[in-house]
């Protein structure tokens, strides 16, 4: 039985690799720790058919380790075990190298298990997700790993693997079929930036054309919602901006049209996270039910899957669109956060430390809930970092604030 195009088209080195160049590029974050000889656990988060797995196999042959490799959704704790005894032979005393594909099917215990293997140097871990691993991974395994993004590979990149794919199908049949850049750029950009995706639609498209590859066999070979993206292929980053532009800019109607847009590509994970960030963000205080509202939309968006997910999302869109901006608490954070990273902060009030401490007034006790008391660190006492919007909710609520804090304790 022959192996799919894709599994024998897997580049071999990082040179032969399309996309990722912000990792494994001559000037690579991944490429660069290699030759420096430095190996680490690592985690792979992104789309399918970007590169995961491939790059998980190179690295082991750069680094000169056996890589074993497990899924999580048939893996156990057993197969963990195995792999582990494996470092007690020669082969294996260096450390192995493992490879978890789609870690999030790993619970809370079955990765903790993975931690003593990672601490004594027996395995060294990289684990794939299409999840957030931010979600979906324990915390103790993500403070013991380096996380890097895997981006959907941009159309032009994807055609270069799709010339190659071609080429070695007309050599494998004796044939000379022809496939035009314009041909293949448009396959690839209808595989949303998955190239193992577009390399499955090119072996179809390769099987059934006659002479010549056009738009048609290609348009023929997909469903109809799958659309077609601009020739950049940078849906990820441009539509994606131009969704929130649009929405922070409260125009409905671009707003509408880029949702469709993105969704037409099959794009549905990235628009849900991305609207989940839009609600915070610059709708924020002015309508605070907003973030509850768009999770539940987006959620049941994925369970409905497309089409039918476009309902849900766009009334997410439209609300944001048309409701009040307030980007307030994100503004007050970011000025919080310049004095963490300026060291400032240090001496925390005492009384809100520990119970032992005596001092801390319980404000529920107090009229109206509150009590002034000191709640900042000592060398930031008196700091304001949060200032109210103009909307008629934060408005509301500055009308409070202002008359709890002008009361006398």
């Amino acid at each position: 039985m022959q192996q799919p195009l894709a599994d024998r088209m897997r580049p071999q080195s990082f040179d032969e690799m399309v996309g990722q160049t912000h990792l494994f590029g001559e000037k690579g974050v991944i490429r660069a720790m290699l030759a420096k000889g430095r190996l680490t656990n690592m985690i792979f988060s992104g789309p399918p058919g970007t590169g995961k797995t491939t790059a998980a196999n190179i690295i082991a042959k750069n680094a000169d380790r056996q890589i074993y490799r497990l899924n999580a959704t048939t893996a156990s704790l057993a197969d963990v075990k195995r792999i582990a005894e494996e470092t007690k032979t020669v082969f294996g005393a260096e450390g192995v190298l493992l490879y978890l594909d789609e870690i999030q099917y790993f619970n809370k215990k079955q990765q903790q298990s993975l931690l003593e293997y990672l601490e004594d140097g027996r395995i060294i871990l990289i684990a794939s997700t299409t999840d957030n691993p931010y979600f979906c991974i324990y915390n103790a395994l993500l403070s013991r790993s380096s996380v890097f993004e895997f981006k959907p590979v941009p159309a032009e990149e994807c055609v270069k693997a799709l010339r190659r794919a071609w080429e070695t199908l007309n050599r494998e049949e004796g044939t000379e079929k022809t496939a035009s850049d314009e041909a293949l750029l448009y396959m690839a950009g209808r595989g949303g930036g998955d190239v193992r995706r577009c390399l499955g639609i090119l072996e179809n498209a390769f099987a059934l054309c006659e002479d010549a590859l056009d738009r048609e066999l290609i348009a023929s070979l997909l469903p109809s919602f799958t659309g077609n993206f601009d020739v950049s292929g940078d849906v990820h980053y441009d539509l994606l901006s131009c969704l929130q532009k649009s929405i922070r800019g409260s125009d409905a109607d671009a707003s509408l049209f880029y949702l469709a847009k993105l969704l037409a590509g099959g794009d549905l994970l990235s628009v849900c996270r991305r609207l989940q960030v839009i609600a915070s963000e610059d709708v924020g205080q002015a309508y605070p039910l907003a973030p509850a509202i768009v999770y539940a939309c987006t959620q049941s968006a994925k369970e409905l899957g497309l089409p039918e997910a476009a309902i849900p999302l766009s009334h997410a869109v439209a609300l944001l669109a048309t409701y009040p901006k307030s980007n307030a608490a994100h503004i007050a954070y970011e000025k919080a956060l310049a004095d963490v990273e300026a060291g400032l902060g240090v001496e925390i009030p005492p009384h809100l430390q520990s119970p032992l401490f005596r001092g801390y007034k319980y404000p529920h006790d107090y009229p109206n809930h509150y009590v002034k008391q000191d709640y900042l660190p000592t060398d930031l006492k008196g700091k304001k970092y949060y200032a109210f919007g103009t909307s008629k909710t934060e408005q509301l609520a500055k009308a409070y604030y202002d008359m709890i804090h002008g009361a006398k304790d």
